[in-house]
């Protein structure tokens, strides 16, 4: 096991974004970089023990800031989406960043996900990254320190454990914001891919994509992933909410108890042979098909088209202060965030 740090990229203002690469005794390596704490990289062999790079994204610095798409990047302070850009706690309505659309705060108003992290090498196969946000920052309460810390295990499996911490009541809901190919962005479309979610339930969403409040069986529907499925088999049906969001953009509800950790998802490239189990112990994950994706150039020149990568985005659901039916993540002062994502190959 080994962790190397390199220079990655500078920032347009000249700061230094450093690169974090953990390599375990299989030779399979997790890269992150110090902006945004992004998953740069995840590379593990295919069937013929080549190896490739299963994560979606960009050569430099200036592909991260210019693309928008969030790629690999550590999401917060609410990842996912607010409706009305607003919410209200203990009596008091608080009007956070309206980045989407001018009527919605999408990923926390991009807030974490740009920011630069301050990182340490903890062990040799982990890496914790820390940053904090002020109180007010995009709009949401209390001064916030976050701890992220990434670690690569023998057994393949890419832990992410998150740490949060308030001075006073605020929301907090963090992901990680991986975009995977496991043909590597040479293959192209991921709509091959074979997926099955260890979920029951969805959450339908409106034209501005929050949630309706409603949550609905997948059994016999476009949604119903429990076995495995081409990702694309229903891609393009004839559904409402897969118009409305050009293809899968939905939260799934994950079957057993939130706070334990069990299987989220499970996807197989049948032309690679590549295979990614995901773990989590919280209560939802977020199934994007990169469908506003368009052709921006990724790793290697190569365009980044839509449905070039998917996302498992492992949450609470969105519009969670907004909905007192679902599962709730606010915390008052001291009260501490924690989670734990695992991707194993």
């Amino acid at each position: 096991m080994s962790v190397i740090k390199t220079h990655y990229d500078n920032m347009p203002d000249g700061r230094e974004v450093f690169l974090y690469t953990i390599e375990n005794s299989n030779g399979v390596q997790a890269g992150i970089i110090t902006r945004g704490a992004t998953l740069n990289s995840f590379v593990c062999p295919d069937r013929n023990g080549v190896m490739g790079d299963i994560i979606v994204g960009f050569d430099n610095i200036l592909g991260h800031i210019n693309s928008g798409t969030y790629t690999g990047e550590i999401i917060g302070q609410y990842a996912n989406r607010i409706g009305g850009a607003g919410f209200t706690l203990s009596g008091k309505k608080y009007n956070v960043t309206a980045n989407e659309k001018g009527i919605t705060c999408l990923h926390g108003g991009s807030e974490y996900s740009s920011a630069l992290w301050k990182a340490i090498i903890v062990d040799d196969d982990a890496v914790e990254f820390s940053y904090h946000s002020p109180d007010g920052e995009q709009g949401f309460p209390g001064n916030v320190d976050v701890r992220v810390t990434y670690v690569l295990t023998d057994r393949n499996e890419l832990e992410i454990h998150y740490e949060a911490v308030p001075d006073r009541e605020t929301v907090i809901n963090l992901t990680n914001h991986a975009y995977f190919n496991l043909g590597t962005t040479k293959n192209g479309s991921i709509l091959d891919h074979e997926l099955m979610l260890n979920c029951d339930y969805f959450t339908p969403t409106d034209e501005n994509s929050i949630p309706t409040g409603e949550i609905r069986a997948v059994e016999g529907t476009a949604f119903d992933f429990r076995e495995f499925k081409k990702i694309g088999r229903d891609i393009d049906g004839d559904d409402v909410q897969l118009r409305q969001c050009r293809g899968y953009d939905h939260n799934f509800c994950v079957n057993g108890e939130a706070g334990t950790l069990r299987l989220v998802a499970k996807v197989r490239d049948e032309k690679s042979g590549r295979k990614l189990e995901v773990l989590s112990d919280l209560p939802g994950v977020q199934l994007y098909t990169g469908n506003f994706m368009d052709g921006e150039p990724g790793k290697d020149g190569i365009g980044l088209d839509k449905n070039f990568g998917f996302c498992l985005e492992t949450q609470y659901y969105p519009d969670t202060p907004n909905r007192p039916e679902f599962p709730q993540c606010t915390f008052k002062k001291g009260e501490k965030f924690k989670s734990l994502t695992i991707f194993k190959v």
